[in-house]
């Protein structure tokens, strides 16, 4: 497994040196040490978007961040089988995977892919994807919505709310259908709930969250008590102009954006939010799990030491990335069970 995560580091960042500049925790899995090991050279933190970038830089960005992933998608492919299909829900993009010899149940899980809102698709975020179809035994369906800045919060969480109807209007009730996100995708999946609650409409039975971004101003503790033990990325240099990209700074705090900021008093789904003690966005679920439970709303954090941002899927073979999966798919289920009987 050393071997093969360490082709996927040289292959898919160009990295030479593999030597890590953080600490590597003795009280994870063996497999979770050799994976950080090899997977977060010091270069890697240094990822930055440059400046005042035009639409087409942006395009080219993006599409270099998804032939970056090529090799991590294609592992992810090949450890798992499931079909993939590429489909349209009412007029948006969505690829359609569903496990071999998928049974219908009558349910389905929905997933907005991360990337700070401004890389990835559907279809280079597979790892979120294909080992919770196959494990699950449940249909999903990944939007492929369009990326900031090629268009903005209000535009993008519309588009998910257009897959959530689309489902119903294709036979599914709201609850038979529960969503679930990462980091960007995670604050997309929750703003969005925020939204259709406050237009009236029915929810989902669940929602799930792993390492969400949701709060995208640097604020929260761990923007800053973390900021060198993350092994991914700075604020500054990435998530700032993403942030930006994705919505103007005067409406950044906005809770269809930042969904810490919302109204948990009223009716929100069950929600799970996962989220691994390396990271810097332990603040983000703090908070967002303190917003929902404090104010009488069901909620449910589950932290995992020494876990890196979205390691169920960026490290999706790893022990504790399959268990923080089963934890899940129960989740889900006893909600799906529980939408049944009211």
């Amino acid at each position: 497994m050393k071997r093969i995560l360490a082709a996927l580091v040289l292959s898919s960042c160009s990295m030479v040196s593999l030597a890590n500049h953080f600490h590597v925790p003795t009280t994870i899995s063996q497999e979770g040490q050799e994976f950080f090991t090899a997977f977060f050279p010091p270069q890697m933190k240094e990822t930055a978007i440059p400046p005042a970038m035009t639409k087409q830089q942006w395009r080219d960005y993006q599409a270099k961040s998804d032939l970056d992933v090529k090799p991590l998608n294609d592992f992810a492919k090949a450890s798992y089988q499931t079909n993939i299909q590429e489909a349209v829900i009412n007029h948006v993009p969505v690829l359609d995977v569903r496990p071999v010899n998928w049974k219908d149940n009558g349910k389905v899980l929905v997933y907005t892919h991360g990337g700070a809102y401004v890389g990835y698709s559907a279809a280079s975020t597979l790892p979120s994807v294909v080992p919770v179809a196959a494990e699950s035994g449940m249909r999903v369906i990944s939007v492929d919505y369009t990326l900031a800045p090629h268009a903005q919060y209000q535009e993008i969480t519309d588009q998910v709310i257009s897959v959530l109807s689309g489902l119903v209007d294709s036979g599914y009730a709201m609850n038979d259908i529960a969503i679930y996100g990462d980091s960007a995708g995670g604050g997309l999946a929750a703003g969005t709930l925020l939204k259709m609650r406050d237009k009236g409409m029915d929810l989902p039975a669940a929602v799930v969250l792993w390492s969400p971004w949701s709060d995208i101003t640097e604020t929260g503790d761990t923007y800053h008590t973390l900021a060198e033990a993350e092994p991914l990325y700075r604020y500054d240099r990435l998530l700032k102009p993403s942030a930006d990209a994705y919505a103007p700074v005067s409406e950044q705090k906005h809770p269809y954006v930042s969904p810490v900021y919302g109204d948990f008093t009223k009716p929100f789904p069950p929600t799970l939010i996962q989220v691994g003690t390396k990271e810097l966005f332990v603040s983000n679920a703090v908070r967002l799990y303190q917003a929902i439970d404090s104010n009488g709303g069901n909620a449910k954090l589950d932290m995992y030491e020494g876990m890196w941002h979205v390691f169920q899927s960026f490290s999706f073979q790893i022990p504790e990335a399959k268990l923080a999966r089963k934890k899940m798919f129960s989740f889900v289920n006893e909600a799906f069970e529980s939408a049944s009987n009211h």
